[in-house]
């Protein structure tokens, strides 16, 4: 696979790119290697606050639990905010990787897991700390302040929540804008944006529903939960297909049935996780009230004791970007990389982030795009043989790691890029 690709416009601050290349790839397969869950990134930050410790910045760490911020100032100027977050997934790899992760921990329960980058925010560490080094080695070309935010727990969505809750905006520089970036499956060296809208608001509901449990010989004298529980598994799927106009994109998820220990045993209760996305506020009201009316209504139908007991977690808003960021900013990529490179996405994606929070809670504009990362050969002969599904593993894969190279140098350009188009002298 070739990694040389044209660009347009020459940016001097990234022509020392090359001399970082190796040791930023060394320190992206160390992270690989070691991956920690949601708030337990302590490594990780420790590996952070070092690569800015390298760069000049005034560090702080621990802000709101494991988050780490950089300050780097350069005279009077703008203040850009750039995130990465840190955390990594209870997924066991199975990418055949040298550097693939071993890493067991504890889990929420306290019970072992294995222990995944399977979401990419390894990449991301280490596109911000490239991206702030060769802005920290060229003063002369850029005037202002530049924050770099480490930021743990995205996959919870409370990261960013505890990182502002612990005076972000207060203790540090306020910045002008704030950008953002996640690597995704489209063929590495390619950037993608979208002006408004970009993810999906995403909420995550826990329901019990408890029925009365009894020897597998005699179901009628029991209330059998799993029963109750894969009735309304089935019934959920119709919401999207018959209470949810056509035009309007919804996804609900059953991504966990929990239910009994033995075949011959019916269970006192059984537990669902739901998983819900919606892109309009109006539309996430009736489907969520849909929800609840078809639990409620397939355990009295079942004859279930009690009433089933819902708990609602993880909750992430929409990311919404700044039209004119958008546009300030993919013009800046579109000089860079060239137009075939950059390209702008019609519709918003059905995943969910806590980046927006920063934008939303600070009243300032921001903005987040999208870095390709798969090998551009590989996605190509999947998309011409029509199997892309099958062939590109996405996000939250076991199978999920971008291709080194071009990710790791595309990131880089990108968050400078983005950076000097407010930070540049000329």
């Amino acid at each position: 696979m070739s990694t040389t690709m044209s660009t347009r416009h020459s940016v001097p601050v990234l022509d020392g790119l090359k001399n970082i290349t190796g040791p930023l790839a060394d320190l992206y397969r160390d992270l690989h290697s070691h991956p920690e869950l949601s708030n337990q990134e302590h490594r990780t930050a420790a590996k952070a606050a070092e690569q800015l410790e390298w760069a000049g910045c005034d560090v702080t760490t621990a802000v709101g639990g494991t988050g780490v911020v950089g300050v780097l100032r350069n005279g009077d100027g703008p203040t850009v905010m750039l995130r990465a977050d840190m955390d990594g997934l209870p997924v066991k790899e199975a990418t055949g990787l040298p550097y693939a992760s071993t890493v067991t921990a504890p889990g929420p329960d306290g019970h072992d897991v294995p222990v995944m980058h399977a979401c990419g925010h390894d990449m991301h560490v280490t596109w911000l700390a490239g991206a702030t080094k060769l802005l920290a080695r060229a003063p002369d070309a850029w005037h202002g302040t530049l924050v770099s935010l480490f930021q743990p727990a995205e996959e919870l969505g409370t990261g960013a929540q505890a990182m502002i809750d612990d005076k972000l905006f207060e203790r540090f520089p306020k910045p002008d804008v704030i950008l953002g970036q996640h690597v995704m499956p489209p063929p590495a060296g390619q950037i993608t944006y979208r002006a408004g809208v970009t993810q999906s608001e995403e909420d995550n509901i826990e329901v019990r529903l408890f029925g009365r449990g009894g020897h597998g010989a005699w179901p009628e004298s029991t209330v059998d939960p799993v029963v109750m529980a894969a009735a309304t598994v089935l019934r959920l799927q119709t919401i999207v297909s018959r209470e949810v106009a056509a035009f309007e994109p919804v996804v609900v998820t059953v991504g966990a049935l929990q239910a009994g220990a033995k075949g011959n045993v019916i269970p006192d209760d059984a537990v669902l996780k739901i998983n819900v996305r919606t892109f309009d506020s109006t539309v996430r009201t009736r489907v969520l009230a849909a929800i609840e009316r078809i639990v409620k209504a397939e355990a009295t139908a079942s004859g279930a004791p009690e009433p089933p007991a819902f708990r609602y977690f993880d909750h992430f808003a929409l990311t919404v970007n700044d039209r004119q960021l958008a546009e300030h900013v993919g013009s800046a990529f579109r000089g860079y990389f060239g137009a075939e490179r950059v390209h702008e996405l019609t519709n918003p994606l059905p995943v969910s982030e806590d980046f927006g929070l920063l934008g939303s809670e600070s009243g300032v504009p921001s903005l987040f795009w999208y870095v390709g990362g798969t090998d551009p050969d590989l996605y190509q002969h999947a998309e011409k043989a029509g199997r892309l599904a099958q062939d590109v593993p996405t996000n939250h894969s076991s199978r999920f790691a971008p291709v080194l190279h071009p990710t790791l140098e595309t990131g880089i350009q990108a968050l400078t890029v983005a950076s000097l188009s407010h930070l540049g002298v000329g």
